[in-house]
């Protein structure tokens, strides 16, 4: 390590942080002025890493969990030499920038997640480390290893102080993940106040009871220190996660706020003109030295050599083993068969509930798409989801094509988005609906991103019955709907629920949610098995049409369609029956395909939805009316709860004869 030409990079990079902040007078100085040592350590000697190939499979992935420092991570990617020109990093938190405000995966080459909620990245990097270690029993042969890559996480104190940390790390620790490093950049001090108002645990223990192996650095400025025990943590034959704490000064070289939680955000940009000063820097803002570009430019030469060996070795790997070859690119192009449909017979009229056909959906698929695999927070039981000859991943078995979460949605969230961003494995997850609420964030950020991953969750109604409304998720569903980009799928019985499978698979643009019932439902053979498979492609579809002028148009989704059904036959004459499974699907339809579903000039509409009526509206118009459930639910037989809340297909037709 060239330790003297890392200092002078030190140097750079905290006056690319205070210039890029100064200049928008927006961002969060603290962690990118505390941790530059640590930048050095990792993007000047420790990662391995290409920024010709961001994308290279076998890379060190380094992911930025405090991502409200994010001018740290762009300052060393530009440094390290990705195509993130110093044009960028003066266009900090600017329209349509490769800088924003937090770190965006997709936006920024080198940016592995996208952070900003604390925490998420931790998980998201658990998940990662999970893939790689799955990606390495497939795909390492005796011959050639082609992945033995490290994931690392930089956390603040905010991150570990989130449950999101505590759920993840505790699973990484019973799995051994030991290519996970996570660094603590303990500056004790949060936004609000010292650290020490809110916490006053000793987090190498608590990571030691997880099974994570722990150093402790008390100078974080120390190259030396650094690298010493990044080395030692990466090199250990412990079979554990790694865990550094770092001690360091936040806002280092803003005197005026270093130290303290004005040196957070960017309170110390007001000193930028005397913190260059006293760092050195000439006056010429946004300044590399070209020592620093000499450094970096022989640095990448290095890597270069070693993605060399690499891509030597994956060659012969290749050329010696070209089924595996094909299967890996197969995951890399989220590819999936055309013959989905094909692999699933058609089910029986017998009732049966959504969740259970899903099981039998999932295990068809799976059988064609061997990189598929299916989680659940303790569930699979309930949920139904688990892959009969897929095995447990473990810390002995890491080609399990089962994750028994444990009782930790948020965690199960982050560690899926984590396996999409690692890019070779598609991956589900499952809990009941009314649980979804624990990994809401993480689901926003996989539809934030566009990750093709999908959630399964049952028990989709007042029809779960004697649990009650803690279990009963009336609000949930249209909750789901509010998120921008999240396919909300709610299937009436087996052959919708067959589409429903085959479109979150078929989805390689973001991420799918699949609502099932726990009760059974008939199966509704009046319409083909085709219509109903393909009408959820569609979103919506015409599940009965009428049989004389058009009159009335009834909506419904899931376990209600077949009360629809029902109110259609005592209504006779011009009624139609609209499935609408999927709005989100529905809505991005052509406006010719929408219209000819729901004809404008028959405005006389009621929908029927064991949820909330709101978002219902936006198809029954102001001269509609909306059969929903607009409370919380109550414990009692599902049956039971059902007929005392409206969801009857007596209820259905005197609503709409009001309106006729």
């Amino acid at each position: 390590m060239d330790k003297e030409s890392l200092a002078k990079a030190c140097t750079i990079a905290r006056g690319l942080s205070i210039d890029a902040i100064h200049a928008c007078n927006s961002g969060h100085l603290g962690l990118p002025l505390g941790a530059t040592e640590m930048g050095a350590v990792l993007f000047g000697h420790a990662l391995r890493y290409n920024p010709a190939d961001p994308a290279w499979i076998n890379r060190d992935r380094m992911v930025l969990s405090a991502g409200h420092g994010s001018m740290f991570l762009y300052s060393w990617l530009h440094l390290a030499g990705y195509e993130l020109p110093l044009e960028e990093i003066r266009n900090f938190r600017q329209l349509h920038s490769k800088t924003p405000g937090h770190p965006e995966y997709g936006e920024t080459p080198g940016v592995e997640s996208t952070t900003g909620p604390l925490g998420q990245g931790v998980g998201n990097a658990i998940g990662m480390a999970m893939a790689s270690r799955m990606a390495a029993a497939h795909f390492n042969t005796e011959e050639h290893t082609i992945f033995d890559n490290k994931i690392i996480a930089l956390a603040g104190d905010g991150c570990l102080q989130e449950g999101l940390t505590s759920e993840a790390a505790a699973l990484a620790g019973h799995l051994g993940l030991d290519n996970f490093i996570l660094i603590y950049d303990s500056n004790d001090v949060t936004l609000d106040a010292m650290a020490d108002a809110t916490q006053s645990e000793d987090t190498c223990k608590r990571f030691e009871s997880y099974g994570f192996e722990t150093h402790h650095i008390s100078d974080g400025h120390d190259l030396d220190a650094l690298a010493t025990a990044y080395d030692k943590a990466s090199n250990s034959t412990s079979g554990k996660p790694q865990f550094i704490e770092i001690k360091t000064l936040i806002g280092k070289g803003i005197p005026e706020v270093a130290g303290t939680a004005a040196g957070h955000g960017e309170g110390g940009a007001k000193f930028a003109e005397s913190a260059r000063e006293g760092l050195g820097l000439p006056a010429e803002t946004f300044h590399v030295s070209d020592e620093v570009k000499a450094y970096f430019a022989s640095h990448q030469k290095k890597l270069q050599q070693s993605y060399d060996a690499w891509a030597a070795t994956f060659a012969a790997w290749k050329a010696a083993n070209p089924e595996k070859a094909a299967l890996l690119q197969s995951g890399l192009d989220n590819e999936v068969p055309d013959d989905i449909d094909a692999a699933i017979p058609a089910f029986s009229d017998d009732p049966a509930a959504t969740r259970s056909t899903g099981g039998k959906v999932l295990n068809a698929i799976a059988s064609k798409m061997p990189l598929l695999i299916s989680g659940s927070a303790d569930l699979h039981g309930s949920t139904k989801n688990y892959l009969a000859d897929g095995g447990d991943f473990s810390r002995d078995n890491h080609t399990g094509r089962n994750i028994l979460f444990g009782i930790r949605e948020h965690a199960m969230g982050a560690i899926m988005n984590g396996y999409a961003y690692h890019g070779i494995f598609r991956c589900s997850g499952a809990t009941f609906a009314t649980f979804s609420d624990y990994m809401r964030p993480s689901v926003r950020l996989a539809a934030l991103v566009g990750l093709p991953v999908f959630y399964i969750w049952t028990h989709d109604s007042v029809g779960v019955g004697e649990d009650g409304p803690t279990h009963q998720p009336v609000e949930t569903t249209s909750a789901l709907r509010c998120i921008p980009n999240l396919d909300v799928v709610r299937p009436a019985d087996a052959e919708e629920t067959v589409g429903a499978f085959a479109a979150a698979v078929e989805r390689t643009d973001g991420p799918t949610a699949l609502i099932l019932t726990r009760q059974n439902v008939p199966g509704l053979s009046s319409i083909s098995v085709t219509d109903r498979r393909e009408g959820v492609r569609k979103g919506g579809y015409i599940a009965k049409r009428e049989n004389d002028d058009l009159r009335l148009i009834l909506l419904a989704s899931g376990s209600e369609l077949q009360l629809a059904l029902a109110a259609a036959e005592e209504l006779v004459g011009g009624v139609r029956v609209v499935s609408m499974p999927c709005m989100e699907r529905f809505d991005r339809q052509s406006a010719d395909y929408r219209e000819d579903i729901l004809p404008p000039n028959c405005t006389t509409r009621v929908a029927i939805e064991a949820g909330v009526s709101g978002l219902w509206h936006k198809y029954t118009g102001i001269d509609g009316r909306v059969v929903g459930i607009d409370c919380f639910g109550i414990s009692a037989p599902g049956g039971t709860v059902m007929e005392e809340l409206g969801m009857t297909a007596e209820n259905l037709v005197a609503t709409a004869r009001e309106i006729l």
